[in-house]
C-alpha cells in the first residue's frame, strides 16, 4: 500500500502539491531517532538552516538503522518562519488526524531518482516521490527505546543514555540500579577511553545519571574536555559495562577492579584517567 495515500485517508486536505517530505538523518551531531525517543523531535525539526518548509504541510520521516526504512514522525502544519541568531525557526504544529500513526508507521523508501542515482537531499517535493512511499509495517504500538538487553550487551551512545535517564525507563533503571561495577566510556572522535566505577546504593544507574545531567560526571579530565570543546563533544561518547558487582560490595573492592581495568586498557597513559 502507498503510505501517502494512507495518510490522505486520515487527512483528505493533504496533497502532493501542498506538502513537502522531510527525511531526517543525522546532522553529524545528533541522531534524529535518538531525538525522537527523547520526545524532542518536533522542536529539533523546527530549527532549520534554510527555508526548507515552504508548503502547508511537512510530512516527516526518520531514518531507521535498517537501510531504506523510515519511521513516520507526523504530518506538521507549517507557517511563516522567524529568523533567529542560529537558525530559521518554523512554528510547526503536528496534525492530530494522523497522530495515531506517529511512531507506528514504517515505510520503505529508496532515495534514488529516475536515473537510479542516490539523492542526498533530505527535503523533497512530494509530487516527485509520492509513488515510492510504500508501507513496510504498521506497529501495534509506537516505537520506543529498546528494552534493557543484558549487562554484557550494553553499548549505548550518550544521546541514548540521556533518553534512558530522561524517561527513567524502568527496565534500564531497575537493572542498572541493582549492580555496582566498573564501566567504560569511549570517545569515538579520538579513540580515548575512560574507566570509571560505581559503588553503593543506586549503583551504575546513579553514576550514569550524573553524566546525563552534567555531561562530565565531575571527572577532572572530562571537565577540561567540556571547557575546551563544549557540550557537543560529549555526543561522541559511548557507554558500556566492563564488570558488575553486588551493590553491597565494599568500595575498596570495586576500586581495585577499576584500577585493574585502567591498567589493562592503558587509560592513565593514553585515555582520560589521571589517577
Amino acid at each position: 500500500m502507498n503510505a501517502f495515500h494512507l495518510l490522505q485517508i486520515l487527512l483528505p486536505d493533504l496533497t502532493p502539491k501542498n506538502s513537502k517530505l522531510h527525511f531526517a538523518i543525522t546532522n553529524g551531531k545528533e541522531n534524529p531517532l535518538d531525538v525522537y525517543y527523547q520526545g524532542d523531535f518536533q522542536e529539533w525539526q523546527r530549527q532549520q538552516l534554510k527555508r526548507n518548509f515552504d508548503r502547508k504541510y511537512v510530512v516527516s520521516f526518520i531514518a531507521m538503522p535498517t537501510p531504506n526504512l523510515w519511521l513516520f514522525a507526523g504530518v506538521h502544519l507549517s507557517d511563516i518562519p522567524t529568523q533567529r541568531e542560529d537558525c530559521i525557526y518554523y512554528p510547526l504544529v503536528e496534525i492530530r488526524e494522523t497522530k495515531e500513526l506517529d511512531g507506528r508507521l514504517i515505510i520503505s523508501f529508496d532515495k534514488k531518482n529516475v536515473d537510479n542515482k542516490f539523492v542526498r537531499q533530505s527535503y523533497l517535493l512530494t509530487e516527485n516521490w509520492v509513488e515510492k512511499l510504500n508501507v513496510a509495517e504498521v506497529l501495534a504500538q509506537a516505537l520506543d527505546f529498546a528494552k534493557f538487553p543484558s549487562f554484557k550487551s550494553v553499548h549505548i551512545s550518550f544521546s541514548q543514555l540521556k533518553t534512558i535517564v530522561k524517561k527513567s525507563l524502568s527496565d534500564w533503571q531497575s537493572a542498572l540500579s541493582s549492580v555496582a561495577g566498573v564501566y567504560l566510556i569511549a570517545d569515538k572522535s579520538s579513540g580515548k577511553l575512560y574507566v570509571g566505577s560505581a559503588t553503593g546504593e543506586g549503583g551504575i544507574w546513579q553514576r550514569w545519571a550524573e553524566y546525563a545531567t552534567n555531561l562530565h560526571g565531575n571527572n577532572r579530565q572530562l571537565i577540561e574536555l567540556k571547557k575546551q570543546f563544549g557540550d557537543v563533544h560529549f555526543e561522541n561518547f559511548y557507554f558500556s559495562i566492563l564488570e558488575i558487582a553486588d551493590t553491597h560490595s565494599s568500595e575498596n573492592e570495586i576500586l581495585v577492579r577499576e584500577s585493574h581495568w585502567k591498567n589493562v586498557l592503558l587509560t592513565r597513559q593514553f585515555g582520560y584517567n589521571d589517577n
